[in-house]
């Protein structure tokens, strides 16, 4: 089914690293990842509307930066669509350093979600909104292994915005359950993302597609 949008209409990105993918270290605005891959997606599949596509991803941010620039990336240009795919920064400095990442802990990242939810619904009430979940490419299975710690701790953050998109009728894409379901099938996590967090090509356009599907 086509996204219900008209010819005028912008859809705002806004994420971290996964979401920026070179878009001002290459001076490519939509950068050469997933966002990149929707705005395509989009042309060929509803050719002929000419429509406004803006990343806002920010390399290393966690939620909490997204909610220190939510008024100038998000809120003042008024998206018709907006799109937020975020956690795994906030993962990995809980699991690093918890002490010194209090407002990276699962119960934080659920607070700050809810907060980003409610102004945004509140000065955007026309504005639809898709929560995608962060993800993590790896069947590690040694308790031992920080890859296993990070697949242990993820489902929380995951939950939280599940949560927070059902409270406030948004949109909701798991893409970790998503990219689980592909290498249970047999892809290599490699072929999807090497360090298990940037994706390949082939893993930018999966999520593109999740993205487009869900919406």
């Amino acid at each position: 089914m086509p996204i219900d949008l008209r010819t005028g209409q912008s859809i705002l990105f806004i994420g971290d690293s996964i979401t920026d993918c070179g878009r001002r270290e290459r001076d490519v605005p939509l950068g050469v990842g997933y966002v990149r891959m929707f705005s395509d997606l989009l042309s060929l599949r509803q050719p002929g509307q000419r429509l406004t596509v803006v990343n806002r991803g920010i390399g290393g941010h966690t939620i909490d930066d997204l909610r220190s620039r939510w008024a100038d990336h998000v809120l003042a240009h008024r998206p018709d669509l907006l799109v937020m795919k975020i956690g795994i920064n906030d993962v990995n400095r809980w699991l690093c350093g918890p002490d010194s990442n209090p407002k990276q802990s699962p119960e934080q990242f659920a607070v700050i979600a809810e907060h980003l939810a409610g102004i945004t619904r509140r000065a955007l009430p026309a504005t639809r909104v898709l929560f995608a979940s962060p993800f993590f490419a790896s069947l590690e299975s040694d308790p031992t292994a920080y890859r296993h710690r990070v697949l242990t701790a993820l489902p929380a953050y995951v939950e939280a915005l599940r949560a927070t998109a059902g409270r406030h009728g948004f949109a909701f894409v798991d893409l970790h359950a998503a990219v689980q379901g592909l290498l249970a099938r047999g892809l290599s996590a490699d072929a999807f993302a090497e360090d298990a967090v940037h994706p390949t090509p082939a893993g930018a356009l999966f999520i593109a597609e999740r993205i487009y599907d869900a919406l």
